[in-house]
């Protein structure tokens, strides 16, 4: 499949998807967005994707936020459009997919761009990185879940500073406060990230599915749902071949042999 907006790459099990649009830092327009939900489509349905890595192209960003050039002329009514479909319900889908998202975050990751990131299950930074949600000083606010996300990730008190503040933060601030899993060297970024995505792709695909479900509703329930949606997943990868395989490698003394 080719895409103009972006770059789409495999690494044996681990997939990676570039934004490619460093001249504008990589913001996200509407070619881009459509790109995303093929490659999202792609994951979802491609077996032998074990996990998706996100990052952008160059050092400057990662994602500088939404191409205003688009967002910025839109009527109320389109710009509502906009963000259940192009943008919430999007940027949601990374965490339907039934797979580790990892985002590997360069330069600055501002607006959309975080919003992405934050939607990913594993984020790491570059020690250039520069995280924000400036949205207020525009006269708007968020609009693709960082209320929500970011929240849920940091707090609340702190959400609320950096929302109500529009400031834009380092990475290790970022590190500091929760918002990210860890800063490496910008020269590290992709090995390091690329390292991770290959580790969690050899484990089993359906207990990776299993686990990202529970904890998808950890953020979205009371603890005794949460609990009882655990234990069912556990009696499911019990039922599920690879366990017995994880079982009998453990006794043999060898590396599994998940089904992928």
């Amino acid at each position: 499949m080719q895409f103009e907006q972006i770059k789409f790459e495999r690494k044996g099990r681990v997939a990676v998807m570039t934004f490619n649009r460093p001249e504008k830092r990589n913001a996200l327009n509407k070619a881009v967005r459509m790109e995303m939900d093929q490659v999202q489509r792609m994951a979802a349905e491609d077996d032998s994707i074990g996990c998706l890595v996100i990052t952008g192209e160059g050092e400057k960003a990662f994602a500088a936020g939404s191409d205003l050039n688009e967002f910025g002329k839109m009527s109320p009514l389109e710009a509502y459009g906009f963000l259940d479909t192009m943008a919430q319900r999007l940027y949601t889908r990374f965490e339907e997919l039934d797979l580790p998202v990892i985002s590997l975050i360069n330069g600055l990751c501002l607006g959309a761009g975080n919003e992405i990131a934050l939607a990913s299950d594993i984020r790491i930074a570059s020690d250039n990185a520069r995280f924000g949600q400036p949205e207020i000083n525009l006269g708007i606010i968020p609009g693709s879940g960082a209320t929500q996300r970011l929240t849920r990730l940091v707090g609340p008190g702190k959400a609320r500073e950096l929302i109500f503040s529009g400031a834009i933060i380092d990475a290790q601030e970022a590190l500091r406060i929760g918002l990210v899993n860890q800063v490496v060297p910008q020269a590290e970024l992709m090995e390091t990230g690329l390292k991770l995505a290959a580790q969690i792709s050899e484990k089993s695909a359906f207990a990776l599915k299993m686990a990202k479900r529970a904890l998808r509703l950890s953020q979205e329930t009371g603890l005794t749902a949460g609990l009882a949606f655990e234990a069912l997943a556990e009696t499911a990868a019990f039922c599920h071949p690879d366990k017995q395989e994880g079982v009998a490698a453990f006794f043999e003394k060898r590396k599994p042999e998940f089904n992928k």
